[in-house]
């Protein structure tokens, strides 16, 4: 559930920190106070889009501490990427000079991440999320999560067998050729394969022919770099390094028998000729094997474009290009059995529409059964939020072609007083219906959906009276099987609270601030005397109040 949540520096608000607890919890105030700052807080701590309206000029802040008890959400957290910490999560989201950063639990994360890991946590339902109820392919996910236990495993087989249908359609239609076509390609195959294989590629030579080209590109600078090379190391010339050393051993050997040191040194210097010798040698005889040959450096170059030129061609290495051979023919194969293939990869796609039909039928029959019990259910939820002559079905049709979800069109459909047809919800219901129906249809999934917290924004647009009161029981039965914050007006909804915030606008040294506080009982009544009675507050408002918050204590103990 949420626990807490930390508010800095946003919209009117500088600073507010606010601890929820279990069951149903209100929250109220004037209009205009802030009460939406609250929902959009929360929204933007979990990757939802920042509004102008809530940046401020300076560094802003929302902080949420949920605390997890279900292990299957720690199981989908950890999938997700996120590790709970002695059961808790913690995210946030700092926000200045434009810029925004994420985290979870200390880690920084994107908002699409953060809105994976949020759909674990809550689920927020304001006007927008009411609306959604309108589109028919939520509300096919509605139906598809309800009878989740028998329709998953028939869409994922659906799925399957869908998958494989549009990947044999696809090869068929690309595959379709006029003999011309097939010619001019065979053709280009054929060309293209005596291309490679007239080259006879070895791997690794051209490689070896660089070097070999770099050699003789170079030839006449190399030639004359090691002749020179071996002028100085030798001994032909004053001056050069044997002649030299040859000279220094002749004057220590003169002396060595004075000093047992020079003796050392003499040695050391013996073993420097000997090795100054031996790369002479060696220098000598690297000079005598340079050659340069015309034609053998334009055939290296010739071979090498030709390489290059493949390489360009067919990939970026000799191995590449011998793989494009592989498959040139393997394709070019291929299309010289074009009639033969044609005619296996048409028997393969009609089994595979022969059992696609069969997984879609299935899932089909099994969403027409869920459907069933939906609707059954639903008329009961919706009579509850006093649609008490309310006729509400589903409607099924086909497509014009299936796609991966199945091959259903579901549409919700209502009659909200007797006599009239029912028609589609989005040609029926008003804004404040809507809210109610979906109070309705989120109640289905009380017992089954795992997601703790639960939040309510205009639940109450456009209902009062008795109608107001039936919203607020099923937010109360709710609220027995997740936690539950609920933005409202409504006196009936308000008197319902485990616990109850009042959120207030104060305004100093013409600067308006918004603040919030979670209220005592006898806060709580003062607050309810107020959204009954409105301004003023008389001894038979706050009676009523009492009164009210007495018979919402009954009517919990009564369905306990």
């Amino acid at each position: 559930m949420l626990k807490n949540l930390h508010i800095r520096n946003l919209a009117l608000i500088r600073e507010a920190d606010v601890d929820f607890g279990p069951g149903l919890n209100i929250l109220t105030g004037e209009t205009g106070a802030g009460k939406s700052v609250i929902v959009d807080a929360i929204g933007l701590a979990l990757g939802e889009r920042i509004s102008r309206e809530l940046k401020g000029d300076e560094s802003a802040l929302s902080e949420l501490v949920f605390e997890i008890s279900d292990s299957g959400i720690c199981d989908r957290l950890r999938t997700a990427g996120t590790e709970p910490e002695d059961g808790e999560v913690f995210v946030s989201r700092k926000m200045q000079q434009g810029r925004s950063k994420l985290r979870v639990n200390g880690e920084t994360k994107t908002a699409a991440e953060v809105r994976n890991i949020a759909s674990y946590l809550l689920d927020i339902h304001g006007q927008s999320e009411h609306q959604k109820l309108l589109r028919n392919d939520m509300q096919l996910k509605m139906l598809d999560h309800f009878g989740a236990d028998q329709i998953t495993p028939a869409l994922k087989e659906y799925e399957s067998a869908y998958h494989l249908w549009k990947k044999l359609g696809t090869e068929l239609a690309d595959e379709e050729m006029t003999p011309e076509e097939r010619a001019r390609q065979l053709s280009f195959y054929e060309y293209e394969i005596n291309e490679i294989e007239e080259a006879s590629l070895k791997e690794g030579e051209d490689e070896l022919l660089e070097k070999k080209y770099r050699k003789l590109l170079h030839a006449r600078k190399i030639a004359e770099a090691v002749d020179e090379a071996h002028g100085y190391s030798g001994y032909d010339d004053d001056g050069c390094a044997g002649e030299g050393i040859g000279n220094a051993l002749k004057k220590l050997e003169s002396v060595i028998s004075y000093d047992e040191k020079l003796d050392e040194l003499y040695q050391s210097l013996s073993e420097v000729e000997s090795l100054l010798a031996d790369f002479n040698r060696e220098l000598s005889s690297y000079a005598d094997s340079l050659t340069f040959e015309e034609e053998e450096f334009r055939e290296t170059e010739e071979r090498l474009d030709l390489i290059n030129h493949l390489k360009s061609k067919y990939g970026n290495s000799i191995s590449r290009v011998l793989e494009a051979y592989e498959e040139k023919k393997e394709a070019y194969k291929k299309l010289a059995d074009y009639e033969e293939n044609r005619k296996k990869l048409k028997e393969e796609f009609e089994k595979a529409s022969v059992l696609l039909k069969e997984k879609s039928g299935k899932l089909t029959a099994l969403r027409k059964e869920t459907a069933r019990v939906f609707a059954e259910k639903a008329r009961a939820e919706f009579e509850e939020l006093n649609f008490a002559q309310a006729d509400f079905d589903i409607l099924f049709s086909e497509p014009d072609a299936p796609s991966a979800n199945g091959n259903d069109l579901v549409e919700f459909v209502i009659s909200t007083n007797p006599g009239q047809p029912k028609k589609p919800l989005r040609e029926v219901v008003s804004g404040g219906e809507l809210s109610r129906l979906m109070l309705g249809i989120r109640s289905l999934f009380a017992d089954t959906d795992s997601t703790e917290t639960v939040i309510f924004d205009e639940i109450d647009a456009g209902i009062s009276g008795r109608t107001a009161q039936k919203v607020a029981e099923r937010l109360q039965n709710l609220a027995r099987r997740h936690q539950v914050l609920c933005i409202t007006h409504l006196p009936q909804i308000a008197a319902m609270a485990d616990a109850h915030y009042c959120i207030s606008k104060e305004i100093s040294d013409n600067t308006a601030e918004t603040k919030i506080e979670m209220l005592d009982d006898a806060e709580a009544e003062k607050e309810l005397a107020r959204l009954i009675g409105g301004a003023v507050i008389t001894e038979n408002t706050l009676k009523s109040a009492r009164e009210m918050k007495f018979l919402c204590r009954q009517f919990k103990s009564h369905e306990l």
